[in-house]
């Protein structure tokens, strides 16, 4: 049996991300929607991963995003869960309810259903959140992933955001 299941690039990914925030002295957190936990897996398939991995919320819900990441039933209704609204919401309570340094939200469409004319299955949305700094610093971007499938467009987040993990990382 191989030592992994996940995909040999998310792991490469996965590594080089633990290996610069060791680096770097930065501790990471995540919060997912629609990659169900992917990028958390990821980072925990690396030796030595509990360094730098703080924690991992899988929010799937639109009631799950407001009781565990605080992110406000206003911002969801206005701006729905496959926003920068609601992705920078998220990755700012995966970072008040932790002590990481950093975090990086995921909320998108992943398929097969789901979609629609303005945020068709491929949409999705990043954020990035530092401790300290200010609110205008934030990183938050929307995506249009080809729509290989759920398991493509969840890969393809998930690489996404373990790069916006690194300590070089900007805007996807």
């Amino acid at each position: 049996m191989p030592d992994t299941i996940l995909p040999t690039e998310l792991v490469d990914l996965a590594r080089k991300v633990v290996e610069a925030n060791r680096r770097a002295g930065r501790t990471v957190a995540v919060a997912e929607s629609c990659t169900g936990g992917l990028v958390a897996a990821a980072l925990t398939e690396i030796p030595g991963s509990s360094d730098i991995f703080e924690a991992g919320f899988v929010t799937y819900s639109n009631e799950m995003k407001q009781q565990l990441l605080k992110v406000s039933e206003d911002v969801l209704h206005t701006f729905g869960a496959v926003s920068v609204a609601v992705a920078w919401a998220m990755a700012r309570g995966a970072l008040e309810h932790t002590q990481a340094d950093i975090a990086v939200a995921i909320t998108g469409v992943a398929g097969p259903g789901g979609g629609s004319e303005n945020k068709p299955v491929g949409t999705v949305v990043f954020a990035r959140a530092e401790k300290g700094a200010p609110e205008d610093h934030a990183i938050a971007d929307t995506r249009h992933f080809e729509n290989n499938g759920r398991g493509g467009v969840r890969l393809q987040a998930a690489l996404c955001a373990l790069e916006l993990l690194l300590p070089e990382a900007s805007a996807p």
